[in-house]
């Protein structure tokens, strides 16, 4: 069944307007016939099964019927990527979606290829991953900022996994292990493809509460290194591991 990602509230009997991208792709991309259904979600109410009801030129109306699974929230990782070239950002943010991260900051720092970014984009990309993966929720995308000041603001209490490239740490897989994590928020950290300067890595490893860790042996494009640090935590403290 095509599902959507609606902002509007979900509940028996409302009928929601479509914007124009989403009425023309369920109906002439899709060609989607009035009393065909589909399912929507909207992070908040759980998945719903809907009717096309009405459409006409770039307009489409849908009737909201039932519920069909109740709101689930995945477990709290936050990815924090700094700008990298603009297709493996958009690779990032996909995959970010898919492996169920809550939200992705967007940093800046000093070897940064970029300085800004289309972040309308990367969140279009993130709700195209949702709606095909099932899942209830879209991850937020954060505006960009500069990785000095979310370290800065680090929230008491959640915890940062530190990909660190150059420096000696164990390797991701081990430290998951590590009792602390159970049930802990986390957030996983990605440098940019000319790494962290010396006086970033220290203001990174100065964090309260931070976890520096290797992928490895090799050294691997930042995207790469993102879908496999999340990849990692998920089999080892998210819903791939069951809790």
């Amino acid at each position: 069944m095509i599902r959507l990602f609606v902002t509007a509230d979900l509940a028996a009997g409302l009928h929601l307007t479509l914007d124009r991208g989403q009425a023309h792709y369920l109906v002439h991309v899709m060609r989607l016939a009035v009393g065909g259904e589909v399912a929507l979600f909207n992070g908040r109410d759980g998945e719903w099964r809907a009717r096309l009801v009405g459409a006409k030129g770039r307009a489409a109306t849908l009737e909201a019927i039932d519920r069909t699974r109740p709101q689930t929230t995945p477990p709290d990782v936050e990815l924090i990527s700094t700008l990298i070239r603009r297709a493996r950002l958009e690779t990032v943010a996909e995959k970010a979606a898919e492996l169920g991260v809550r939200r992705v900051r967007l940093a800046v720092s000093a070897r940064c290829n970029l300085r800004q970014i289309q972040t309308e984009r990367l969140r279009s990309i993130a709700v195209e991953a949702a709606e095909q993966t099932g899942r209830l929720d879209v991850p937020d995308i954060d505006e960009v900022r500069p990785l000095a000041d979310i370290l800065a603001a680090w929230p008491s209490g959640r915890r940062l996994i530190f990909c660190d490239e150059a420096g000696e740490a164990p390797p991701l897989g081990e430290a998951l292990e590590d009792a602390s994590l159970a049930g802990a928020p986390c957030a996983i950290l990605i440098g940019p493809e000319g790494g962290f300067s010396a006086e970033e890595r220290a203001a990174i490893r100065a964090v309260d509460g931070v976890m520096p860790v290797s992928l490895g042996p090799r050294i691997l494009r930042a995207d790469t290194a993102a879908i496999a640090a999340l990849a990692l935590w998920q089999s080892r403290r998210g819903d791939w591991a069951g809790g």
